[in-house]
């Protein structure tokens, strides 16, 4: 029904609940600085001068600047202005919780995931973006282009409406993995591993090799233990962990419903694979302790072989070794193995994105709103200004459509020998500005290195994980929810370090479920199985004809 209602709206017709508010929207009162008729692939240029705020999410290594020229020329040649709350990047998600909660948030919130939302819509407190996309026509198109129905379908809440803007993306973009000395590997005669197995053999070989090394150290545990690894790898196993946990519910699609991640046979294998690794030596123990300064300086110094990664973090690994380490050490990226479950990946095409206060409904220039964050954000024009900046100042672009950076910028190792950055010093190329990056693949890759692509390319040829079903709660179902989410989740993160780092056995599993069972497991997976079987009644009763 929400795949069908987004088709709707991209061919300009309506449905129950899609654009019914755009379509009553008072023009004189609210059209202020907007254009007429703004059709997809306009460039939008506001008809008088407009302001518009955002709460930016200030990130320490490309801190704002008031005077960007991103900023300068969004004011000089499409009059609008941004005034911009500045939260810093270790406070974000609670600066984000309270101007939201308080009812101050400001026009509009980039860095908004998908289920970020969920806990303010009873509030009243988020724009039911939904209702709006017809004011939208670049996003409605790369809806209906991609074919992004289905993933959309999840955004949707029990009332029929989403209240977050996701960035897209035209093929999914895979970035993290694992990155290994590659002087080592090409010393030892090793490839990428196919499987997970394979890595741990490899592992061994390498402990051989160097007896004082530890072969592998990783990081990204500050807020849980090896979130981004355990992430990637989940797939493989046939489950979700790390930064892909969310609320913990997993869809497994043979039994058509949904079990909690936390207390799968498959969880358990997962971490079993981990706790070997620190128990045969070949993991660094304190890769659950340590912060990502230790972790990096591990393997820069020559102390580890093995360290988490993406295609951002290997440049500051080859940085970090320029300083620390031996000038013979190289570093490359490894495609993800593959686990029990196969050889998975999760592959959802949407980012980052944003959601909007619902005061912006009542502001003279809300329509100007929409229409600007529209063409920023979802048409090929504003994408490609919000990367590259602006052609023949920032970048030069051939016949071909190749860009090339100016001779005094560099990004991402583009062009080394550039003295300037073009996120740190012309504000161009900022994840608040471009919904984590989220565009076609051509703009995605236009920035790539080619080891990078290479990379990606690799990872394609998995198999793609289909998005999970719709499953949206009631208002009451959701404060039902997160009495037990908070209590499972915490539990669940708590006992992976455990049983990885062997402080638990994982002889202990059957006990460590009952626990969960005892904390509410079974009342939060019926709850939102309740919730999956209501929207499946609802398709299945409700057929929207194009």
């Amino acid at each position: 029904m929400a795949a069908s209602a987004l088709l709707l709206v991209s061919c300009g017709g309506d449905a129950e609940g899609e654009g019914d508010a755009a379509a009553e929207i008072d023009m004189e009162a609210s059209g202020a600085g907007a254009m007429e008729d703004f059709a997809a692939g306009d460039t939008f240029v506001a008809t008088e001068p407009v302001e518009f705020s955002l709460l930016y999410r200030d990130h320490p290594n490309y801190p704002i600047q008031d005077d960007w020229e991103f900023l300068n020329k969004l004011e000089e040649e499409h009059g609008v202005t941004l005034e911009t709350s500045n939260a810093p990047l270790s406070d974000w998600a609670e600066r984000r919780a309270l101007v939201i909660g308080a009812g101050d948030a400001p026009d509009f919130i980039p860095i908004t995931y998908p289920g970020d939302e969920t806990q303010f819509i009873a509030g009243g407190a988020l724009l039911p973006v939904s209702d709006y996309l017809d004011l939208m026509p670049n996003l409605t198109q790369k809806i209906e282009d991609w074919e992004l129905e289905e993933d959309f379908a999840s955004l949707y809440q029990e009332d029929g409406k989403f209240y977050v803007l996701p960035g897209l993306l035209e093929d999914p973009q895979h970035q993290y993995s694992f990155a290994v000395r590659g002087d080592i590997w090409d010393e030892l005669g090793l490839e990428d591993p196919e499987s997970f197995e394979e890595f741990a053999d490899q592992l061994r070989q390498v402990q051989e090799a160097y007896p004082d090394m530890v072969p592998y150290s990783d990081r990204w545990s500050e807020n849980g233990p090896l979130e981004a690894t355990l992430n990637v790898v989940a797939p493989n196993f046939g489950t979700s962990a790390g930064w892909g946990y969310g609320d913990g519910m997993h869809y497994d699609a043979e039994a058509d419903e949904f079990v909690y991640a936390g207390a799968m046979e498959e969880y358990r294998d997962l971490l079993a694979y981990f706790a070997g690794l620190v128990e045969e030596g070949l993991m660094d123990s304190e890769s659950l302790t340590q912060d990502d300064d230790q972790a990096i300086q591990k393997f820069a110094s020559g102390g580890s072989a093995v360290i988490g990664a993406n295609d951002q973090e290997l440049l500051t690994y080859r940085t970090s070794i320029e300083e620390v380490g031996d000038e013979d050490m190289e570093v490359r990226m490894i495609r993800v193995p593959g686990g029990p479950a196969g050889d998975m990946v999760d592959a959802s095409r949407l980012e980052s994105g944003m959601a909007l206060s619902a005061d912006v409904a009542e502001e003279e220039d809300f329509v100007a709103l929409l229409q600007f964050l529209d063409w920023l954000y979802y048409s090929d024009e504003g994408m490609e200004f919000s990367k590259w900046g602006v052609e023949g100042e920032t970048y030069t672009k051939s016949e071909d459509g190749s860009r090339t950076l100016a001779a005094n910028i560099d990004m991402n190792g583009l062009n080394p020998e550039g003295e300037e950055q073009l996120n740190v010093d012309y504000g161009y190329h900022n994840g608040v500005f471009m919904l984590a990056h989220g565009s076609s693949t051509e703009l995605v890759q236009s920035m790539l290195r080619d080891e990078v692509i290479e990379f990606r390319d690799s990872m394609d040829s998995k198999e793609r994980l289909t998005p999970d079903p719709a499953r949206p709660l009631d208002e009451l179902e959701r404060e039902r929810a997160s009495i037990n989410q908070t209590q499972l989740t915490d539990q669940v993160r708590t006992a992976t370090a455990q049983f990885i780092l062997g402080q638990r056995d994982i002889e202990e599993w059957d006990a460590f479920v009952a626990e969960l069972e005892s904390s509410g497991m079974a009342e939060f997976v019926d709850l939102h199985n309740e919730a999956y079987q209501r929207a499946q009644e609802t398709l299945d009763g409700d057929v929207v004809e194009d």
